[in-house]
């Protein structure tokens, strides 16, 4: 499986061992707007740099993982399925569920498979909390508390091209950092609407949101909150308690810290195998593996003709849901 890195960033990066460290895998090229990233990028993994994203297509490969700037990963990704290449796309599948349903149908006609990276999916403990609200063994939901209190310091806005502005980044904390939860709580606990939206830019010099609060409402029935900041001085895990009818569960980062229930304590997984990155105040990746398990997912699909295990349509409803989360905090402002 022949893959093509559309992207010369930390992200790209972390794509490029991610692939490498899977048997029968290998990056073939890389293209990118920065030389120097890419010249680098393509020398650590034996690749062709390409500055021409046309060339870059040309090259002979299976697929190609896109990791640019999220507003224009649709346009991309677009033009590597018309050439017949498989696309997995970082996340947001795009900045606008517009964009991402033109991806959608592009992929969809030629006949390429279509993943999106939320690499939570995979970890050991998350999927453990799924399997229990799946087994019913939390009962029926009933409250959910999401917070995303992190910190990002001023040059990771001031050294980009992209972070922070509508037109590439689409948002702010919710769209690029908060993104993950809000998938997150999609796929634990299925399809959600937005009651009530508050966005505001308390701290960085940005166009887009550094601050977001959401009140939500489950198709179960169950109500939630959701936070997602990059302001939080110095970072703090992810943090999710779902309570349902049979107890209690409290995701901290990616670990099961607490699940108290009716039919007696959860042992813990002592030993985590999940990724270990500190999201919480830094950006860089250093922890690949979460990202190695989605690209095996994506390759696997393709080899065997299935579905990766978030795809298109499954990557849009996040960007859903944040669309009405804008739309709502909006109205409020004016």
């Amino acid at each position: 499986m022949k893959i093509g890195l559309i992207g010369g960033g930390n992200i790209s990066n972390t794509h490029a061992k991610a692939g490498c460290a899977i048997a029968g895998v290998e990056i073939v090229a890389v293209y990118g707007t920065n030389s120097g990233k890419v010249n680098q990028l393509s020398r650590d993994h034996g690749a062709v740099p390409y500055s021409d994203f046309a060339a870059f297509l040309a090259h002979p490969m299976d697929m190609v993982i896109v990791g640019g700037p999220s507003g224009l990963h649709a346009s991309q990704g677009i033009a590597a399925a018309q050439r017949g290449l498989h696309v997995l796309v970082e996340k947001p599948i795009d900045i606008s569920t517009g964009r991402a349903d033109a991806l959608i149908s592009e992929c969809r006609k030629a006949g390429v498979k279509l993943g999106v990276i939320f690499q939570d999916r995979f970890k050991p403990d998350i999927c453990r909390l799924r399997d229990l609200i799946q087994d019913g063994k939390l009962g029926r939901p009933l409250l959910v508390d999401a917070r995303v209190k992190w910190y990002r310091p001023p040059e990771y806005y001031g050294d980009s091209r992209w972070r922070g502005t509508w037109a590439l980044d689409g948002g702010g904390a919710l769209m690029n950092q908060g993104i993950h939860t809000v998938d997150l709580l999609l796929w634990l606990l299925g399809d959600l609407k937005i009651i009530k939206a508050r966005t505001a830019t308390l701290l960085h010099n940005i166009e887009t949101e550094d601050t977001a609060l959401a009140l939500l409402e489950f198709s179960s029935g169950a109500l939630g909150t959701l936070q997602a900041t990059t302001a939080a001085y110095l970072g703090y895990p992810r943090r999710v308690e779902i309570t349902g009818t049979e107890g209690t569960v409290i995701l901290e980062g990616d670990s099961i810290v607490k699940a108290d229930l009716r039919a007696g304590r959860v042992a813990l997984i002592r030993e985590r195998v999940g990724d270990q990155n500190p999201s919480s105040s830094s950006p860089v990746v250093t922890d690949f593996r979460g990202h190695q398990l989605v690209v095996e997912d994506f390759v696997r699909s393709i080899r065997e003709n299935g579905t990766p295990r978030c795809d298109g349509a499954d990557g849009r409803r996040s960007v859903a849901a944040i669309e009405e989360i804008y739309r709502l905090a909006w109205r409020i402002h004016d």
